[in-house]
């Protein structure tokens, strides 16, 4: 699981801080990527802006993205990831505190994997977060990065 790199888009400082303790607590120690905002994950997908000398050719193993983001909201980040040949077939859990219908049913129709709501319980999102760990990061088994 050590090279496998997860980006989590989390504008949340308290968000951010469980999800990576909860990563942590469960022997997920993958490098994990943070961005604050919709567009700042965006510049780190396609390699611009701050994040413009990176490979873009090494992409996250998985996505978590949060909905509501300020600059670009998560349903329009995840437009873009499905519609750029580079990212589309990106893995992307949205993990979010929202139990809007309209959220779920927009999540899914974008093409995202999988939509979980985030446990208010503490030792819920504990599980919740090893549990996504463990299938996103060693039982799926992802598509190539394309050649573009």
């Amino acid at each position: 699981m050590e090279n496998k790199t997860i980006l989590l888009v989390e504008d949340n400082p308290d968000d951010e801080a469980l999800t990576l303790r909860a990563l942590k607590r469960n022997n997920i120690l993958n490098e994990v990527i943070v961005a604050r905002d919709g567009a700042e994950a965006l510049d780190y997908l396609f390699a611009r802006g701050v994040h413009g000398g990176r490979d873009a050719g090494k992409q996250p193993e998985v996505i978590l993205l949060d909905l509501k983001l300020p600059k670009v909201d998560g349903l329009e980040v995840l437009q873009q990831i499905r519609q750029d040949e580079r990212t589309r077939r990106l893995p992307v859990v949205i993990l979010t505190s929202s139990n809007e219908e309209r959220d779920i049913i927009a999540g899914y129709d974008l093409g995202a994997n999988s939509y979980i709501r985030k446990p208010v319980d503490f030792n819920q999102f504990m599980e919740a977060v090893r549990q996504l760990g463990m299938y996103w990061l060693v039982l799926n088994v992802s598509p190539p990065n394309p050649r573009v």
